[in-house]
């Protein structure tokens, strides 16, 4: 009975999750555009730490509960969602809908903001490596994670584009201003809280089906925290606003890897319970995470990204999955 009844609010509360950012990302571009931010800060910072609310709530929220493996896994499994499954998606619905071949997602951008994209994977593609290659995360790590998001929002300050939104706000909206913060909180409110019975429902259905914890988070729970990105970017992409869907994506796993696996490590440490992560145990996820990372990191440099580059995003989410509900042994 009490398995029903966390899968029950664990879909509950991934509808509610779902609402409750939307409300904070569609309050927090109203309040960029009142005070005259640009789309690139918006992309690549406001709407991708809006989206990135649930993951930061279920990680830091697991995380304090002895759950690091489901923070772990959900930051990685999150990425390959956001790279594989929406921007192939949305790439593969918009060759559909505009019936050509030849039809692609990637906007006219300006070499500085190409310049994020590509900084921002590499970076989302580096880290998990180098956290492989030592072995473990702990506190001191997460200091480090938490100082390179500090001086990737320097260097986005010093590329930002001003906002054509900005300069035909009216003086209604700019008057609604502080209504528009208000949601915003509201929204955030209702993510950590939404978050906190994912995470609890979650690690109920993985202990009474003996599925383990970074299987749970890498797959469902991740997938639920990347609900905000879908819902997003994909109307994006159909509404030709896909330097947004870009934005917030790459500024996603970007932030996933440095800010929420950095307070992850760190906040525990500062309740005086510092933890360390065995990140071996993370190996198939940090490859698949860095080849959705290289695909679309070719797909950039080549100015190509239509149905065809997309079902090869999807092609790989569809492998991820298989792999790692063991349909498909990868390994001898």
């Amino acid at each position: 009975m009490d398995v029903v009844i966390s899968f029950l609010l664990l879909i509950i509360f991934l509808f509610v999750l779902n609402h409750a950012s939307h409300l904070t990302i569609t309050s927090a571009v109203k309040v960029s555009d009142v005070t005259g931010f640009g789309k690139t800060a918006v992309g690549f910072v406001l709407i991708a730490f809006s989206t990135s609310l649930p993951e930061l709530s279920v990680s830091v929220i697991a995380a304090f509960g002895g759950e690091a493996a489901l923070s772990v896994g959900n930051v990685l499994g999150s990425n390959i969602v956001n790279i594989c499954l929406i921007v192939g998606l949305g790439a593969v619905l918009v060759g559909l809908r505009r019936r050509s071949n030849s039809v692609g997602v990637i906007p006219a951008l300006a070499k500085e903001e190409f310049g994020s994209l590509y900084f921002g994977l590499f970076v989302a593609s580096i880290i998990p490596l180098s956290l492989i290659y030592i072995m473990y995360g702990s506190w001191f790590v997460g200091l480090i994670l938490l100082s390179v998001f500090g001086a990737y929002l320097y260097l986005m300050s010093k590329v930002r584009v001003p906002s054509e939104q900005s300069r035909s706000v009216s003086e209604e909206m700019r008057r609604k201003l502080r209504l528009y913060v208000t949601l915003t909180f509201a929204g955030v409110a209702g993510v950590v809280i939404s978050s906190y019975f994912i995470v609890d429902s979650a690690s109920t259905i993985a202990e009474f089906a003996g599925v383990p914890k970074t299987l749970i988070g890498a797959t469902i729970v991740a997938f639920g925290t990347s609900l905000p990105e879908f819902t997003i970017d994909i109307r994006s992409f159909l509404t030709g606003h896909s330097a947004l869907a870009l934005g917030d994506i790459v500024g996603s796993c970007f932030i996933n890897i440095t800010l929420i696996l950095g307070v992850t490590l760190v906040a525990p440490a500062l309740m005086g319970t510092p933890l360390t992560v065995n990140m071996v145990v993370f190996s198939d996820l940090v490859i698949f995470s860095l080849i959705a990372n290289l695909f679309l990191w070719y797909f950039f440099s080549t100015g190509r990204l239509s149905w065809k580059e997309g079902a090869i995003l999807l092609f790989l989410y569809v492998l991820f999955l298989a792999t790692t509900l063991e349909i498909i042994q990868m390994r001898p």
